[in-house]
């Protein structure tokens, strides 16, 4: 029998000592009414920490800048009453015993609608006055101007806005949205990174951007607050794209956030076993960039599930327990390839899988039904 124990092993975030390796990750899960989270909404969050997620992340909120977004059910990090229930939230989750962050997110142009994720249409949305490194939707698609420097020195000082406030509302660092196609994201990507001063060209130049809004959060911290800064391989536009070509390029284009002090990259990926690179390596994303920075890194993608969640959602299947895929997840966390491993899904249908995993009651997880999503905050509450 597969050995869990590691999982279940004390890990150094900032000035915290978290008690296992098992993570709660953002999930969208658009309830938050005019971006405000409810009071059911705190409880969801606390429920995941009772359970056992040592670092609870928040789903994405926008930041306060005009084209950050604006799908209404998406929490917001600026107005008192979005800040009233955020505050709510984290004291929620500390009542449990959890470490909190919110996830600061600014879309860019990829604004995001309810079927996006299903294969719906992008929407460019001038009217929210969206900003993106070099106008472009998609590959080849230039749909506005590309940005200024005043227009990138306005995002920056919206992103350290929100992370003052989330220190101020009680959080305990923050995690920086940089995946999917979203802002950071767009210039991090060269099909959409077309500049050609300092923030675009090389892989370098590229990281810039980002390594400039880690500096500016920094600032706003506490000693000892984590900035988490979250990645992807794949974005909303193609679910096939890659950061960079090579690991070797993968570590250039992270160096400048690596020396502008993040302390854990959480890689975001629909299926985990999948190798990052066509190189006859099988690391995957959070092992490669572990690899190439050395900074501890986070892995996510239908952990202990046999169906990823966009085959969920598409096909309106339920994804089952696969205990084989919780064997190799543990044969590369054993191998070193990364520190902490994120539960979605599975923890929608079972905020108790930290503590049936310690104690190896895997007939009690749950499996997931897309139907969830429909009401996830009520998905055993009080079970």
């Amino acid at each position: 029998m597969t050995d869990f124990s590691g999982l279940f092993t004390p890990f150094q975030l900032g000035r915290f000592t978290l008690p296992n390796r098992i993570v709660f990750p953002p999930m969208g899960l658009e309830v938050c009414e005019g971006g405000v989270p409810s009071e059911e909404a705190a409880q969801y969050y606390a429920r995941r920490a009772e359970g056992g997620a040592s670092l609870v992340i928040t789903e994405g909120v926008y930041i306060d800048h005009p084209s950050s977004g604006d799908n209404p059910l998406l929490g917001r990090f600026h107005g008192e009453d979005a800040f009233d229930g955020w505050r709510n939230v984290a004291t929620r989750v500390h009542e449990k015993g959890g470490i909190t962050v919110p996830e600061l997110w600014h879309v860019g142009l990829i604004y995001r609608g309810p079927d996006v994720l299903v294969g719906g249409e992008l929407a460019f949305r001038p009217e929210l006055g969206q900003v993106s490194p070099s106008g472009y939707i998609e590959p080849g698609k230039q749909v506005t101007e590309p940005m200024t420097q005043a227009q990138i020195d306005e995002v920056i000082e919206a992103y350290a806005r929100g992370t003052a406030k989330a220190v101020e509302l009680g959080f305990d660092g923050i995690e920086l949205h940089g995946a999917h196609g979203y802002i950071i994201d767009q210039f991090f990507w060269k099909a959409l990174n077309h500049r050609t001063d300092r923030y675009g060209g090389s892989p370098r130049a590229r990281g810039q951007f980002a390594a400039e809004v880690v500096q500016a959060c920094r600032e706003q911290l506490e000693p000892g607050m984590p900035i988490i800064l979250r990645i992807s391989n794949w974005k909303m536009v193609d679910y096939d794209a890659r950061l960079t070509d090579t690991p070797q390029e993968l570590g250039e284009l992270l160096a400048p956030v690596v020396e502008a002090g993040v302390d854990l990259i959480d890689c975001s990926q629909r299926r985990f076993w999948e190798p990052a690179f066509d190189d006859g390596s099988d690391l995957n994303l959070a092992g490669w960039v572990k690899k190439v920075t050395g900074v501890p890194t986070c892995t996510i993608g239908s952990i202990g599930l046999d169906a990823d969640f966009l085959d969920s959602l598409s096909q309106g299947r339920t994804a089952e327990l696969n205990v084989a895929r919780l064997d190799e997840l543990m044969r590369r966390f054993d191998r070193g390839d990364f520190d902490l491993i994120a539960v979605g899904r599975a923890m929608i249908a079972e905020p108790d899988w930290p503590k049936l995993v310690q104690r190896g009651e895997f007939n009690g997880l749950k499996p997931f039904s897309p139907s969830l999503m429909a009401d996830p905050l009520m998905a055993h509450v009080k079970d």
